[in-house]
């Protein structure tokens, strides 16, 4: 490598080694919202599971009402069929 004036190398390491008051800034500052996310984490994770929870009640009512009405046009289908027949029986004679 080169020297530059007094003798002192200019390589990657010296150029990483000085902080930008804005990099320390911006740690600290991360530093800071990790302390705050911790509860808020806590809460947001609480939050989901409870979220979780209700679906399986909303996914349940959900299979319950497609099976009610599935049994509601079967019955209705045999229903419209079985009094067509009875009206052609009395129709005959």
């Amino acid at each position: 490598m080169r020297t530059f004036g007094g003798g002192r190398r200019m390589g990657k390491n010296d150029a990483c080694g000085t902080r930008l008051p804005v990099d320390q800034y911006r740690k600290q500052i991360g530093k800071q919202d990790y302390k705050k996310t911790k509860s808020a984490l806590k809460a947001t994770r609480l939050k989901a599971e409870a979220k979780k929870n209700s679906s399986g009640f909303k996914d349940a009512f959900l299979v319950i009402a497609a099976i009610l009405f599935f049994v509601l046009c079967v019955y209705a289908f045999f229903y419209l069929n079985l009094s067509n027949e009875i009206n052609m029986d009395l129709d005959v004679d």
